[in-house]
């Protein structure tokens, strides 16, 4: 498994894409969220799963744009708020509605505890991906050379203290939301203690 066998698709919207999450993301949450690619494209070879290669690219390249200040939502969670703006870039892309609900639904379900890949395998893949770089689950589930590439790639950088700080904001002032869950959780002490952080 290597970053040349897995790149995300060689399309005008995923370049399109990352310029967007480049543009308005952190440097760290921008390396987070093209490394969450290469983790989902990891983990559907490893569990022989078959995604919608460029949706599931999009939305890990767009997954944390609820946490640019630009698209900073009062009231709604980070995740759906950023799943919405994913879905205008979505229009602007010529995709269908059905697709733009789609890209809307991963984003949002990528914070749920846990995606069946029987109900979105897009979903599921962008939450394991996810969990790995934030939370340091299923670290033994990618070989560790692929690991080692991808961080040497796009290295992690200010992640813990970036993530950390902006989820906990929107924990604050969104104590319903899955920003709060993740907070309750321990999500500084787990980005903390990520196994990647010292590979």
């Amino acid at each position: 498994m290597r970053i040349a066998d897995l790149r995300p698709p060689e399309t005008a919207t995923v370049r399109a894409a990352l310029d967007l999450a480049v543009r308005y993301l952190t440097p760290a949450l921008a390396a987070h969220s093209i490394r969450s690619w290469y983790w989902a494209a990891g983990f559907a070879e490893v569990q022989g799963l078959r995604p919608d290669r460029e949706l599931l690219a999009v939305a890990a390249l767009l997954h944390d744009l609820g946490l640019a200040e630009e698209f900073d939502a009062v009231r709604t969670p980070y995740e759906i708020g950023g799943g919405h703006v994913a879905a205008v870039f979505g229009a602007g892309a010529g995709w269908s509605r059905d697709l733009q609900q789609r890209l809307v639904e991963v984003i949002e379900r990528h914070n749920w505890p846990e995606v069946d890949p029987g109900l979105d395998v897009e979903g599921h893949l962008l939450e394991i991906a996810t969990g790995l770089d934030i939370s340091g689950a299923r670290p033994d589930a990618l070989p560790r050379e692929y690991l080692l590439e991808v961080l040497e790639a796009y290295p992690r950088g200010a992640l813990a203290t970036d993530f950390g700080d902006r989820v906990a904001e929107r924990a604050e002032r969104k104590p319903t939301s899955q920003a709060a869950r993740l907070v309750a959780g321990g999500l500084r002490q787990k980005l903390a203690a990520n196994p990647l952080e010292s590979l």
